[in-house]
């Protein structure tokens, strides 16, 4: 990942496929035979084509993201079926200079935007230390230097999602109408998800690819 981008890790996950499966058959039998297996990509298709998403609750993706605050404030509008938790500039200083450069910007713009970002980030620091130095407490210090902190200073995340949320995530945010950090956070996500092998029914049931990750227009 290029500097100054936002980037996305996956921590881990739990389940897959056949999770999915067996919540779904939990109404009749959990028995899973061979036949059964095979049946596992139109089951799955049928659920979601139908909107009985509950089994795909089932399931958890853990990732690590560190992003700018705005597209970080995209990310906090989920809440149902996803939890984050944040470093927070309240509780520590944030000693590691990290900003976000906009990729369709040209060469002289993104000049004079990394020249304020970081002109605002030494403002931050030296607040800081500068409060202490004349009797604010550190603490106090910490909390009210952040508020320098420009929408492009870089956080890092803990965001976690079920399956069923991640769906609704990347519907609403890997999307043509989505601002183009948020979507590029959605995509690395559904690649990374891509690639653990797990879900390819799941996926491919709710018609989830990087080309094209909506089975429906986003409205």
């Amino acid at each position: 990942m290029p500097p100054h981008q936002n980037k996305v890790e996956l921590i881990g996950y739990y389940g897959s496929d056949e999770t999915h499966a067996l919540s779904a058959w939990t109404s009749t039998s959990r028995d899973l035979t061979e036949d059964k297996k095979n049946r596992i990509p139109k089951l799955l298709k049928m659920l979601a084509e139908n909107g009985h998403e509950t089994p795909f609750e089932k399931s958890s993706i853990h990732f690590l993201v560190t992003t700018d605050i705005a597209s970080h404030i995209h990310l906090v509008k989920h809440r149902i079926g996803v939890s984050i938790n944040a470093e927070s500039a309240r509780y520590k200083e944030l000693k590691e200079d990290k900003y976000y450069v906009p990729v369709d910007w040209d060469l002289e713009e993104q000049e004079v935007y990394v020249e304020h970002m970081e002109a605002c980030l030494q403002r931050y620091h030296s607040t800081l230390e500068r409060l202490v130095q004349k009797g604010v407490s550190r603490k106090r210090a910490k909390e009210s230097a952040r508020l320098y902190l420009p929408y492009g200073n870089q956080i890092t995340a803990d965001v976690m999602f079920n399956f069923r949320s991640f769906v609704h995530f990347l519907r609403l945010r890997y999307s043509e109408h989505a601002q183009l950090e948020i979507k590029d956070i959605a995509k690395q996500m559904l690649q990374l998800v891509q690639e653990t092998g797990a879900f390819p029914a799941t996926l491919n049931s709710f018609g989830l690819t990087i080309d094209n990750c909506l089975r429906e227009p986003f409205k």
